[in-house]
């Protein structure tokens, strides 16, 4: 029965794939007709706090739930892509969505939408905003999917809050090829009257979402300004107007992740959630393939006196933030196991993690049409200074470096589809 129910969404949502030519058609015309068509779910949903930026949303968002569910609050989560199920996408009253109640709201919201022409993300959005307004729950996160402005998820007329995570570049040929241009999209989200808390932003960002807060009366909570955080002697010091909190350092690892956990504290901060929350918040996150130390399955077994990290991230902030991070670990030969996309800035990602890296092995992504071939992922690593070579797949990969180097620190890493597929194929 299982292996039947878990097929019923697959099914449905292979036939989504067909509704419309483009995976990214950003305008929100064939969203608002459809959520209209279901009786507008996106107005009665638990109060919601929408997440914008290029790096960190996921991690901000999950932080929050940590923090809420901690306090007795329920909450609802959107988030993409998912890694190895689609469920993962759609979290109802903290639980990932039962495959009955996915395969039903996909069902309904496929008969509703008449065959029209719509993008998987816009249709699968607004089941999940159907399943949400079907349920109690006290909070709504909602995780925008590309940029802000014409987002599917950009369909709520007063979020409670909304947030800005820092802004790169990223996805230029749909916002914008500045940083001005893609903040513009990202404070799209901003709402007339909302507070909306701002991550640390280059300035030239900053300015665009100062400019658009300005224009609609929405007050800023912003880093730098309003909130401060910072590590200091192996703690997380946080500040703001209602004091000072001392927290262990985020779980999640990696520097960066103090900013993203100083982002989460704001927001549960101004949501009037105490101490305990927030400390829960940073030490109780789970955010899959981001620096996720993986202990079991195949991988693990073909490399047993390894060390074996798991990463996603795949823009230039993302290769600095894991530079960063691989810096700051005790001292092992590091190598990489890389796949990317060719929609993405291989050199701008790998140039940061040339000095941390004693070798890359590049691997095409399975079953992904847009995957970068490994050549020329192996190319741009030379270009940048590193050693590097192809290999047929993740597990030969990292049979390769296992033979050549025992006791090394393999870190697979470059993009979440690479990642979702390993956490498959890992079990």
């Amino acid at each position: 029965m299982q292996t039947h129910n878990r097929a019923a969404s697959d099914v449905i949502l292979a036939r989504m794939m067909a509704l419309h030519p483009k995976i990214i058609d950003l305008t929100l015309d064939r969203v608002w007709r459809l959520l209209h068509a279901l009786g507008d779910p996106q107005d009665r949903l638990p109060p919601v706090i929408h997440i914008a930026g290029t790096n960190g949303k996921g991690s901000t968002q999950a932080m929050i739930r940590a923090g809420l569910e901690a306090a007795g609050r329920r909450a609802h989560a959107y988030t993409s892509p998912h890694l190895a199920r689609f469920h993962e996408r759609i979290r109802v009253a903290g639980k990932l969505i039962s495959e009955p109640d996915l395969t039903a709201v996909l069902d309904e919201c496929y008969a509703a939408n008449g065959g029209e022409s719509i993008t998987y993300f816009e249709i699968t959005t607004c089941a999940a905003l159907l399943a949400f307004a079907r349920t109690p729950a006290d909070y709504t996160l909602l995780e925008v999917g590309l940029g802000g402005r014409l987002d599917a998820t950009n369909v709520i007329a007063r979020p409670e809050l909304t947030i800005i995570t820092p802004v790169s570049i990223d996805h230029e040929q749909f916002l914008g090829d500045t940083l001005a241009k893609i903040a513009f999209e990202k404070a799209g989200i901003l709402k007339r009257g909302v507070p909306c808390v701002v991550g640390p932003q280059p300035e030239e960002a900053l300015e665009v979402i100062e400019a658009q807060a300005a224009r609609l009366g929405a007050p800023l909570i912003a880093h730098g300004q309003h909130w401060h955080t910072y590590e200091e002697r192996g703690r997380l010091v946080y500040q703001d107007e209602r004091g000072l909190l001392d927290l262990p350092l985020p779980n999640l690892p990696g520097a960066h992740q103090i900013q993203n956990a100083g982002a989460a504290l704001a927001a549960l901060r101004h949501l009037g959630l105490k101490e305990p929350a927030c400390e829960a918040a940073v030490t109780r996150a789970e955010w899959p393939a981001r620096m996720q130390r993986l202990k079991s399955g195949p991988l693990t077994e073909a490399a047993p006196l390894a060390e074996l990290w798991l990463d996603g991230g795949h823009n230039a902030a993302a290769g600095q933030a894991l530079g960063a991070h691989l810096a700051s670990l005790p001292n092992r030969p590091t190598h990489l196991i890389c796949g990317m996309l060719n929609t993405k800035d291989v050199t701008g990602y790998l140039r940061p993690l040339a000095a941390q890296a004693q070798s890359l092995t590049a691997v095409s992504i399975p079953g992904e049409a847009n995957t970068l071939p490994a050549e020329e992922t192996a190319a741009a690593a030379r270009a940048v200074g590193m050693l590097a070579e192809t290999a047929g797949s993740v597990l030969g990969a990292v049979q390769h470096v296992a033979r050549s180097d025992p006791r090394a620190r393999i870190l697979i890493c470059g993009s979440l589809y690479l990642a979702g597929g390993v956490l498959r194929e890992n079990g």
